[in-house]
């Protein structure tokens, strides 16, 4: 199945990005090209993609506000496990709080979403394409990333396979700061 719509996603602070970097590019190089370390929030789970016929405009206008109204979230990966019951290894997060808020403002934006596989079920993706040999896949069942991390940001990326895919927008999580 081809795919051509724009996720939003929250690409991962620099030192957990780079771990979850060496361990893609080890497990899964295919994925470590495809996009920086991120937690999707929109488009394969709880809302699908945004189409492409969308305007950069009018994902700006929408998600802009969102944004600006939300402060950065604090979060933790849970330990890895296989998504859906499929060969896909993840690092979940809890899918409450701060950020099933911002996912559900998102969804709720006015901007028009295709249909999601699944319900919203945060996480960082190890291991997508490799199919992995049983040691493999229990090493990375393994790994842990223990150390909280802090989402400053979201990004608007368009995904056009098999092309790469390209990151159009980029906002700021600025609520609750201090306004001149």
């Amino acid at each position: 199945m081809q795919l051509n719509g724009m996720f939003i996603l929250a690409e991962l602070p620099h030192g957990v990005a780079e771990r979850l970097r060496a361990i893609n590019e080890r497990y899964d190089p295919r994925l470590a090209r495809y996009k920086p370390p991120h937690i999707t929030l929109t488009g394969s789970s709880g809302v699908g993609p945004i189409p492409p016929f969308v305007t950069v405009e009018e994902m700006a206008a929408k998600l802009e506000p969102i944004a600006a109204d939300t402060p950065p979230i604090k979060l933790s990966f849970d330990a890895p496990t296989r998504f859906m019951q499929t060969d896909i290894i993840v690092l979940p997060l809890d899918p409450h709080g701060e950020l099933r808020r911002l996912h559900d403002r998102i969804a709720t934006s006015g901007l028009p979403f295709g249909r999601a596989r699944h319900t919203f079920s945060p996480h960082c993706t190890l291991s997508l394409y490799q199919t992995l040999a049983e040691a493999a896949r229990a090493e990375l069942l393994k790994t842990r990333i223990s150390r909280p991390f802090v989402i400053e940001a979201i990004q608007v990326y368009h995904t056009r396979d098999p092309q790469p895919s390209r990151k159009l927008l980029e906002f700021k999580l600025t609520g609750g700061s201090q306004k001149g």
